[in-house]
């Protein structure tokens, strides 16, 4: 398929992107990052644009346009990470208008084509359902009240826009699990010289998945044309805050015996820390149903192969 991806050159894009030459897709990457395309991205199967999604200027170039318009699919995972810096005004303007402007110009974009692609994929987080101790969440749960939440909400509104021509899969992804990026790279410096533990209370949730199954969901909804709708991209195995340290202490033979003070993180990133010290229990109902085969379904298997990588 010829695809346009939106945000694909970061920590999942640097594993979906090969995956997705190997199977033989022609790609178009638009991406503001400033610097050079990554020498894994250097290929004739691949056009690359150095802009920014989220503004107008992008979408008024003429190669941007004529690559939407030979594409057959678009995969937008477009975002500035969530917490990666302290909350403030600005900060969360960024997180949001990366999300939103860049979602909206995409589907007005679509919606002017007189052959929209035929499969978009985009983006969401299980922030969608808000934080929990005690609940349960799948796909068929209402949306929570807080910042990330009503975020995903309108995210995913925007998204829902797209033209009746165009099948639309949202994948609400957990914790991405992966060596080089993501919360286990900066996790592991810290426990492998001895000094991890729980962070907070230890009692929150972890919904989690590896990096390779996520590719591998996007990839089964790019030519799966069953799969509509929004899926939860998690394992099928949640594990709390605890568990999820004690099992990477001993995936590294090291102690897991340091606890790291909630307000610790509460200086770090603000309102922020909530992601990782509140947490949910999301199940991936949907991917269950229809037999979808995790390659990591459990977490020491996962940190395993994360390790031995």
């Amino acid at each position: 398929m010829r695809l346009l991806l939106l945000g694909c050159t970061g920590f999942v894009g640097s594993e979906l992107v090969p995956r997705l030459l190997s199977l033989g897709h022609e790609l178009t990457i638009v991406s503001r990052m400033k610097k050079r395309k990554p020498k894994s991205f250097i290929t004739n199967a691949i056009d690359f644009i150095n802009a920014n999604p989220a503004t107008q200027d992008c979408w008024e170039s003429s190669f941007l346009l004529q690559s939407l318009k030979n594409a057959e699919g678009v995969i937008n995972l477009a975002g500035e990470p969530i917490a990666e810096k302290r909350w403030n005004k600005n900060h969360c303007d960024e997180i949001q208008n990366s999300r939103l402007l860049s979602t909206q110009y995409l589907i007005n974009a679509i919606s002017k084509l007189r052959r929209p692609p035929s499969i978009l994929i985009n983006g969401s987080a299980i922030g969608f359902y808000g934080t929990s101790l005690k609940n349960v969440f799948d796909e068929s749960s209402g949306s929570g009240k807080d910042f990330l939440a009503k975020l995903c909400n309108e995210w995913e509104s925007i998204a829902l826009s797209k033209p009746k021509q165009t099948r639309l899969v949202i994948i609400r992804t957990g914790i991405v699990l992966g060596k080089d990026g993501g919360a286990l790279a900066k996790m592991l410096p810290v426990f492998r010289a001895g000094f991890g533990g729980p962070i907070g209370s230890g009692k929150q949730w972890m919904s989690w998945i590896h990096r390779s199954d996520l590719c591998q969901i996007i990839e089964q909804a790019l030519t799966n044309k069953s799969w509509a709708g929004v899926f939860n991209g998690v394992s099928p195995n949640q594990v709390t805050m605890s568990e999820f340290c004690n099992l990477l202490g001993k995936s590294l033979n090291r102690p897991s015996l340091v606890p790291v003070p909630g307000a610790i993180l509460k200086f770090l990133l603000g309102d922020g820390a909530q992601v990782v010290l509140k947490g949910q229990k999301v199940v991936p109902q949907r991917l269950t149903q229809i037999g979808f085969k995790f390659e990591y379904p459990y977490l020491d298997k996962a940190f395993s192969a994360i390790k031995d990588s």
